[in-house]
C-alpha cells in the first residue's frame, strides 16, 4: 500500500544507471524533482503510455467514467510495465458508481492501477471498502469563505484516503498570484494534510514553477494532448523544469561557507 508514497519520495532521490544484468544497464540516469510528474490520459490510446514514460514522466492516470471497457487500458499497463520498473497508475473515477463495489475494486488492482481518485460527490461507502493494494485519493476544490479551511479540515478524520488532488484551477495564473493569494490557497492545503497532486499546463515557465513551490504539492498532474509529439516535448520540458527549480531550491538551502580565497577579518 505504498506505491503512491514511493512515486512522491522517489522523485526527490536521484539514480544512477548502475545495476547488474539487462535492466540494470538500460535504466536512465534520473535526477532528482521538486515533484513528480504524472500524465492523464483522457482517453485510452495504445501506445502513448509507454512513449510518455520514455519521455521523463513518472506515473500515469486514466480517466474512467464507469462506461468504457478497461481492457484497452489493461494492455496498456502492460505495455508500459516493460519500460518502467516502478510503474504507478492511478485511474480517475468520474462515474459508475454503482459499478464500484468490493470485487470492481479489488479487479482494478489486478489490471495494474494502484490508485483511484474519486470527487467530493463520489458515494462515501467507497472510503469504506478496504483494499490494501488500491489507494484513494480524494479531489478537493477550492471554495471562498473563511469558514472553507476549518471545514476541509475535516477530511483528515475520514479514513481510507492516502493523498489528495487540489483542484484549484490555477492553470493560466499560477505565476501571477501574490503572497496574499497564494495566502488563500496555502490555508486550505494546510487544512489537508495529505500528499498532495496538482493539475497543470505544459506550458510551464520558472515563474509559475517556483510559485507550485510554494503549495507544497508532490506531484503534477499534466493531461495529454492528442499530439503524441506534443505531449512527449511538454513531459521532456517539465521535467526539465522541475530538476532546476529542485537544485535551485537545495542551493538556496545549503549553508553558505567562507570562500576560501578570501581574507576574513578578525572580531576586535
Amino acid at each position: 500500500m505504498a506505491k503512491l508514497q514511493d512515486l512522491f519520495t522517489q522523485a526527490r532521490r536521484a539514480q544512477n544507471s548502475g545495476g547488474m544484468g539487462f535492466l540494470g544497464k538500460n535504466k536512465p540516469n534520473t535526477k532528482a524533482r521538486s515533484a513528480a510528474l504524472v500524465v492523464e490520459f483522457p482517453k485510452f490510446s495504445a501506445g502513448s503510455a509507454e512513449a510518455v514514460l520514455k519521455a521523463g514522466a513518472d506515473g500515469l492516470l486514466f480517466d474512467w467514467d464507469g462506461k468504457a471497457s478497461l481492457d484497452a487500458l489493461a494492455e496498456d499497463i502492460k505495455a508500459a510495465a516493460s519500460s518502467a520498473t516502478t510503474l504507478v497508475v492511478g485511474l480517475n473515477v468520474t462515474g459508475g458508481w454503482d459499478k464500484l463495489d468490493r470485487e470492481q475494486m479489488l479487479n482494478l488492482t489486478e489490471l495494474g492501477i494502484n490508485y483511484i481518485i474519486l470527487p467530493f460527490n463520489a458515494p462515501a461507502r467507497l472510503l469504506g471498502i478496504e483494499t490494501k493494494e488500491l489507494e484513494k485519493v480524494i479531489t478537493v476544490p477550492m471554495r471562498q469563505g473563511e469558514i472553507y479551511p476549518l471545514y476541509i479540515r475535516n477530511l483528515v478524520a475520514l479514513d481510507g484516503i492516502s493523498a489528495v488532488l487540489l483542484d484549484f484551477d490555477l492553470s493560466s495564473k499560477i505565476g501571477s498570484l501574490t503572497i496574499e493569494d497564494i495566502l488563500d490557497y496555502r490555508a486550505v492545503r494546510e487544512a489537508v494534510r495529505f500528499p498532495a497532486f496538482l493539475p497543470v499546463t505544459g506550458n510551464l515557465n520558472e515563474a509559475d514553477a517556483y510559485t507550485i513551490n510554494t503549495l507544497g504539492v508532490q506531484a503534477l498532474i499534466l493531461s495529454a494532448s492528442d499530439d503524441e509529439e506534443a505531449t512527449r516535448t511538454q513531459v521532456k520540458a517539465l521535467r526539465e523544469l522541475l530538476e532546476k527549480t529542485y537544485h535551485d531550491d537545495k542551493e538556496k538551502d545549503a549553508p553558505s561557507l567562507p570562500g576560501t580565497g578570501r581574507k576574513q577579518s578578525l572580531p576586535q
